[in-house]
């Protein structure tokens, strides 16, 4: 393995990776949505307004951003989301820094971001939606 940057998109790892960054997403999502009642009350115990808006919208963003990371569709703008959101629920949920679980959630959702924008850099790979659309490009094709 070289420690040098190239301009090949290998296919195994960057889909293993996808994989493993889109699973907390993913499950995130389906814990909230399996406990409703006990989500929205810790979002309004961190007085954020609108629980209920709150709620659903991390539900679509965890959901269905996991999801669409997992696929590989518009992997850059997806990763770039999620890192955001990373960043922000880390600040607003994980601040008391004090509780050493919550440096570790904290810190959690930083190192997460970090693996996301590392997406935002590379892309999907070639085993994702946005590497098979890349291929049937007209301009790809042209290039050929």
């Amino acid at each position: 393995m070289s420690n040098t940057t190239s301009n090949s998109n290998p296919g195994v790892v960057p889909f293993v990776g996808r994989i493993l960054v889109a699973t907390i997403f993913i499950l995130s999502g389906l814990s909230k949505i399996g406990a409703p009642g006990a989500t929205q009350g810790y979002i309004a115990a961190m007085g954020i307004p609108a629980p209920l808006l709150a709620y659903l919208g991390a539900v679509v963003v965890e959901l269905g951003g996991g999801l669409l990371l997992l696929a590989g569709y518009r992997t850059k703008l997806i990763a770039a989301a999620l890192a955001l959101f990373s960043i922000v629920t880390a600040f607003i949920f994980h601040h008391a820094l004090a509780d050493q679980n919550q440096m570790i959630h904290f810190l959690k959702n930083f190192a997460m971001a970090g693996g996301l924008l590392q997406l935002v850099a590379y892309g999907a790979g070639r085993i994702s939606l946005d590497g098979r659309i890349a291929v049937n490009s007209p301009v790809v094709a042209a290039r050929a």
